[in-house]
């Protein structure tokens, strides 16, 4: 099982204020996630943080400074359809 890590200067309760989700969670990054914007799908590199919000989450890959929300499935994969520059808004934005 993979480390389930937050992001760098957050914690669990900071996230969950600024989302409104009182019940956000840290996840696996072991699962598969796909990026489904306009034009065709395709698979994401290796994760290093996931932020589970009911269906939806926010994913950090590796190397990537980016946030990409998409939809969490029931069996734990993921379909990213939007990227952000920065966790607070991606967080807001939920």
């Amino acid at each position: 099982m993979a480390d389930i890590r937050l992001p760098r200067g957050w914690t669990l309760q900071q996230i969950r204020d600024v989302s409104g989700d009182r019940e956000a969670a840290a996840l696996d990054p072991d699962r598969r996630v796909q990026w489904v914007g306009v034009g065709e799908a395709h698979e994401m590199p290796h994760l290093e943080i996931v932020l589970g919000f009911h269906s939806l989450c926010l994913v950090k890959p590796v190397d990537d400074d980016d946030w990409y929300m998409g939809s969490l499935y029931d069996d734990g994969s993921i379909d990213c359809w939007t990227a952000y520059g920065d966790l607070y808004e991606a967080l807001r934005g939920l």
